[in-house]
């Protein structure tokens, strides 16, 4: 089951560190570096909240599969008295 919201901020994550790279291969990054240094910050709070939600989000946590138990071998079975 996929969660909406982890979606939705994975995908704003994504578009955020896509404006920042292109804001540091820009032609105007050697001029002024303080775009580049907004679009970091907005990045950097994209991905914190999208870690804010997964830690919260029942879909986001890994669901572990329990394997059936086997039966002991019968030379470690306790004996019946």
């Amino acid at each position: 089951m996929a969660c909406v919201i982890c979606d939705n901020l994975e995908l704003a994550y994504q578009a955020r560190l896509s404006e920042y790279i292109e804001a540091r291969s820009s032609a105007g990054y050697r001029v002024s570096t303080r775009l580049a240094a907004q679009k970091n910050v907005e990045m950097e709070r994209a991905r914190y909240e999208l870690e804010e939600h997964q830690s919260a989000c029942l879909s986001a946590v890994p669901v572990s599969v329990l394997l059936p138990q086997r039966e002991l071998p019968t030379s470690l079975r306790p004996l019946a008295a």
